[in-house]
């Protein structure tokens, strides 16, 4: 997902979408070179020996476990998620609306110290001054570390080792599995009824959405996020969540990509109605158009999925933990149920 879209406004596709002085702090970690070999993880039980292999084919390595962990925000409410919890965390996490961030899951972050909210914000004094053991984030696509600004990189992995999650062009099974074997390394217990819980009920909710799919066959869906100046319709296989959806019978409308990075088709929005769709998934996050927004619109108002009130937020970034994706599933599953084929 390089949820990235190309430069327009000046404004670059990162910061659309997803929207000094040398330090010196002797990490207590060490990365080692790249690997093509497949990811690992190696928990220490205690204070022994550690690593893991992260989706770039890096190894870290330390003498004890991480324990002092920084992470965008919705990998640390993932690793929230398996009882890991995180000192920092980077990206998105103010309230929206009044209500929580939903890319923090169940964490309260007012207990964290936040590094950077806005792309391209990303404080290394604050993170300097947080002792870090690890960072964390998710990859769309790999090797760049989601949040972390390409200026930052290097003072931030003079401070500590960093470790990606692969979250594009796959399936959603895949950074699921990852982020579980990542919380697991970093001492969490999978065999917990909490963890093996969530598991199946998103087993279920999967089957459900399955079922939903089967029983309304032809139904077309629409993911999409907007910007003053265009509508975005999403390019499905390139995000891990509507491959995964795909994969269990959902239809979706192929975006056609616009650039390099291949997530997006730009469309302005008079051209809004190119395609037809029955149910549109609108982009939640913090950056994205609120309805109200979108409403100001006259061609979005004018989508016959938006007439009949069949709309449903998408979950863009959310967390990579089955917990996380239980509601997301029972609610595409819920809306694909209840939405009706509409005229073109």
């Amino acid at each position: 997902m390089s949820t990235e879209v190309s430069g327009r406004s000046g404004l670059s596709r990162r910061h659309l979408l997803a929207a000094g002085g040398a330090l010196a702090l002797a990490p207590l970690l060490a990365a080692c070179g790249d690997d093509d070999g497949p990811a690992t993880s190696e928990a220490s039980p205690g204070g022994g020996p550690w690593s893991f292999k992260d989706d770039r084919g890096r190894t870290v390595t330390a003498d004890r476990r991480p324990e002092r962990l920084v992470a965008f925000v919705s990998t640390a409410a993932a690793l929230y998620d398996y009882g890991i919890e995180c000192t920092g965390i980077f990206g998105p996490s103010k309230p929206i609306g009044g209500r929580p961030n939903p890319q923090a899951g169940a964490m309260d972050v007012s207990n964290l110290t936040s590094v950077g909210t806005e792309w391209g914000q990303f404080n290394i004094e604050k993170y300097a001054a947080l002792k870090p053991d690890l960072l964390i984030s998710n990859m769309f696509p790999a090797p760049d570390l989601w949040y972390v600004p390409a200026e930052s990189v290097k003072k931030v992995e003079a401070l500590a080792p960093t470790v990606g999650i692969s979250v594009a062009r796959t399936s959603l099974l895949d950074p699921l599995r990852r982020t579980a074997e990542l919380a697991e390394a970093l001492g969490a217990d999978l065999d917990t009824k909490r963890t093996t819980d969530a598991k199946a009920r998103f087993e279920e909710a999967a089957e459900t959405l399955r079922t939903a799919a089967r029983a309304n066959k032809g139904l077309k869906v629409m993911a999409m996020t907007g910007d003053q100046e265009n509508m975005y319709v999403a390019v499905p296989d390139s995000y891990c969540d509507l491959a995964y959806f795909k994969d269990l019978g959902v239809e979706f409308v192929e975006g056609r990509k616009s650039d390099e990075w291949g997530f997006w088709e730009f469309l302005s929005w008079e051209n809004a109605d190119k395609y037809h769709a029955d149910l549109i998934l609108v982009d939640n996050r913090a950056n994205a158009m609120t309805p109200d927004q979108l409403a100001k619109k006259s061609t979005w108002r004018q989508l016959p999925a938006v007439r009949a009130g069949q709309t449903v937020p998408w979950s863009m970034e959310e967390r990579y933990s089955y917990a996380g994706y239980v509601p997301v599933l029972e609610q595409l599953a819920a809306a694909v149920k209840k939405s009706k084929r509409l005229k073109a």
